[in-house]
């Protein structure tokens, strides 16, 4: 059976665990993996500007012995004569797998359906899993472990991140709190989504507009830029809505004595976080950012064994 990461629940709690362990591995071992040894190349798709996502994914097909294929929407077919499932009946001739950073998160379902090789999203306006693994990776390193600890979201609860931190925490058995003003919270299906994997990993969900209440005690805080790509004619009036959700010394002060701080980048240094947070001692941001690489070449491994029916690469 193909398999594709569209959302953060198409993984298993197991089946992420497995992600999560292959990525330690990998970290440790940059070249055991070797999947895409040919090369075979793995295409990348872009509709919106990246510096993480490309390099981490261009540097992570090199390391596994394959070959980028970058390419821009707009420089393809699919920027409007094709659609997603023609574009992606074409690649799947030619590429062992797709990523897609891009906006409609039903364009990456279109291509992914009845598609013969993996579909990755690399980012869209609904969801962003590739970043939540990253994430989950750095938590294991400064805390041991993810399941029973406790993961504050600050900001734009409605948010890819804030949805994706919602599914991917859940599944690894972490209590989840989102701190969103009025207007912002995530969508409720997503949020019982999220509550009904919680149900089953031992972790929690809370959803609320105290950012006081749901950061105390916290052993990870999040934040995300308040004006995501595509909301550049929003930015006045987010700047206005959010204006009590900067992650400052002072709530870092509510959270656990070992919490760490994260951000997805890039950060509008002086909106949603201060620069004394973001370069400050419980800053985790350049171990979050590396570990994009580590977590989405695991990603690609395990998506790769198991649509071809292959055993996973040991120790």
């Amino acid at each position: 059976m193909i398999r594709h990461l569209l959302r953060d629940d198409d993984l298993s709690p197991d089946e992420q665990l497995e992600v999560l362990d292959l990525a330690e591995r990998l970290k440790r071992d940059r070249f055991a993996a070797r999947s895409l040894e040919g090369p075979q190349s793995v295409a990348v798709i872009f509709d919106k500007s990246s510096t993480r996502t490309r390099v981490s994914f261009h540097v992570a097909i090199s390391e596994l012995g394959g070959s980028p294929l970058i390419f821009t929407t707009a420089s393809s077919q699919l920027g409007g004569k094709e659609t997603p499932q023609d574009t992606a009946r074409v690649l799947e001739r030619m590429v062992e797998a797709i990523v897609w950073r891009t906006y409609a998160q039903e364009g990456l379902e279109d291509m992914a359906r009845g598609t013969r090789i993996p579909v990755v999203n690399g980012l869209s306006d609904d969801f962003h899993p590739c970043q939540v693994l990253a994430d989950l990776l750095t938590i294991r390193e400064h805390h041991g472990g993810t399941a029973g600890r406790t993961l504050a979201f600050v900001g734009d609860g409605r948010s890819n991140m804030g949805h994706s931190y919602l599914l991917g925490g859940a599944t690894a058995g972490m209590h989840v709190r989102v701190a969103a003003p009025a207007g912002y919270a995530p969508r409720e299906d997503v949020v019982a989504d999220a509550t009904a994997i919680a149900a089953r990993t031992g972790g929690s969900v809370e959803v609320g507009e105290s950012i006081d209440e749901l950061v105390r005690g916290a052993d990870v805080v999040v934040t995300d830029t308040w004006v995501s790509m595509g909301l550049e004619d929003e930015k006045q009036q987010r700047i206005a809505d959010f204006a009590g959700c900067k992650v400052t010394d002072a709530t870092m002060a509510l959270a656990g004595p070992q919490a760490i701080f994260l951000h997805c980048l890039p950060a509008d240094r002086g909106f949603e976080v201060d620069a004394s947070v973001i370069d400050g001692p419980q800053s985790a941001i350049w171990d979050e950012a590396e570990n994009r690489l580590h977590a989405q070449k695991a990603l690609l491994v395990w998506l790769l064994a198991r649509s071809r029916g292959e055993e996973l690469p040991t120790a």
